[in-house]
């Protein structure tokens, strides 16, 4: 390939990503040490804001509520979504079917989905889920008021919307193991749990470590859901971290646009610290291929 050929396949390529990402990371990060008000130049503070933002005790329960909901979440994912796709798998003519179906729930927009969702668990549009926790446990439960049913609530969309994708990739994973493999460990006398821990697991881990990087990064940033299933979510203490950068930088009365960029740099960091373990064991893996 021409010199002038490489030029003209990259360059749309670096315009975006220079406009559309490395621009604002660069603003944000430049705002991050100033004071700044809408329509006027930012005034340099130096650290101040990064000292607003450790010192918030609520933007420390905003992260224990996403760091929680992160390891919760993926974890059920990686669960969730093996078991789903050894099931899935073994489908004939029906996998497509099933497959179209399961996914409908990924393709819907978050907000849309978390709002049909949350009609499961209200009681004033008759919630299946409401009734029958009410049945078993003989008491109303305050899905939307109380802090930890809330949570289980917010939980339990997310796996809801995000598990179809887990379950897809790992599927993908799946279909790439050999049938050779499977079938000596079989010959050896491993039973299935001990084939698919011993020998599927090991040979999938990759793409196991790759949903977990996309899923982390996805539920980090939690915030459009929240605003139909946790309406009180300041209140009770279930705001996340994306939700507490909006309502200081843009609502509350204050448009604090710098501690908004120093909060948006703390997780950038944060997400950082999150995929270090994952993106390291890939990338190991990668040498290794």
């Amino acid at each position: 390939m021409r010199r002038r050929e490489f030029l003209a396949f990259v360059a749309p390529s670096v315009l975006v990503m220079g406009g559309l990402l490395l621009l604002p990371l660069y603003r944000t990060v430049e705002w991050s040490f100033e004071r700044v008000n809408y329509g006027e130049d930012g005034e340099f503070v130096g650290l101040s804001n990064y000292g607003d933002a450790l010192t918030d005790a609520r933007l420390g329960q905003a992260v224990l509520f996403t760091v929680g909901l992160t390891v919760a979440v993926v974890a059920a994912l990686l669960v969730g979504g093996y078991l789903l796709a050894v099931m899935v798998n073994r489908l004939g003519r029906a996998k497509p079917w099933v497959l179209g179906i399961l996914l409908i729930s990924y393709v819907v927009p978050h907000v849309v989905g978390a709002t049909m969702f949350s009609w499961l668990f209200d009681a004033n549009f008759g919630g299946v889920v409401n009734q029958l926790v009410t049945i078993v446990t003989g008491q109303e439960v305050l899905w939307f008021t109380d802090p930890w049913p809330n949570r289980v609530m917010v939980w339990l969309n997310t796996i809801w919307f995000m598990l179809p994708f887990s379950m897809l990739v790992i599927i993908a994973g799946l279909q790439g193991v050999s049938t050779e493999i499977i079938e000596a460990a079989k010959i050896d006398g491993a039973g299935p749990w001990r084939t698919h821990w011993n020998v599927i697991i090991p040979n999938i881990r990759g793409v196991l470590g790759f949903v977990a990087i996309i899923s982390i990064m996805d539920i980090l940033r939690t915030f459009d859901q929240l605003i139909p299933l946790s309406p009180q979510a300041v209140q009770i203490g279930n705001e996340s971290i994306m939700l507490y950068i909006y309502n200081i930088a843009f609502q509350d009365g204050g448009q604090q646009l710098g501690l908004g960029s120093a909060v948006n740099v703390l997780l950038i960091l944060l997400i950082g610290l999150m995929l270090f373990p994952f993106i390291r064991n890939v990338a190991r893996e990668a040498r290794q291929a």
